[in-house]
């Protein structure tokens, strides 16, 4: 099957990209959720606007990417959220949490840009992956402490 994509999907492609994957992952998750819309030849037109969209929210230059790579990576972020008596958290961290900490400690970054591996469930210290740039990716440390 082939898909224009208007989202990024990990280890598939950036938005505007044209794929050829199997039926059903087309079918049953990618088409249902709105990261793909079906190819045709009149799709030209799309993949040119999502390019032009995509380009205006990356960033362009690698030193760039390796800067904010390093502001990242300088220090721990801590995260406030409401948790119990045991440290065992009241729901999980999101990637939209994580991503309203790292734009209050100066550092704006999408939430889709941003990958966690376990959900994170307890309090203490985790890292976390932010893909900068498809050539530079930074790990980021999270102290996650109860809400006052």
């Amino acid at each position: 099957m082939k898909l224009i994509l208007t989202h990024e999907v990990s280890n598939l492609g950036e938005p505007g990209d044209i794929v050829e994957v199997k039926d059903g992952y087309g079918r049953n998750f990618l088409l249902p959720r709105g990261f793909a819309i079906r190819w045709t030849k009149g799709g030209e037109k799309q993949v040119d606007s999502i390019t032009k969209a995509r380009e205006s929210r990356q960033i362009h230059d690698v030193d760039q990417a390796k800067a904010l790579k390093s502001k990242l990576e300088n220090g721990a972020i801590n995260l406030p959220v409401q948790a119990g008596e045991t440290g065992r958290l009241f729901g999980a961290v999101t990637v939209s949490h994580i991503a309203d900490a790292l734009k209050a400690a100066g550092a704006e970054v999408d939430k889709r840009r941003i990958e966690v591996g376990n959900p994170i469930k307890t309090l203490g210290a985790h890292s976390v992956t932010v893909r900068v740039h498809s050539e530079v990716s930074a790990d980021v440390k999270l102290n996650v402490v109860a809400a006052k």
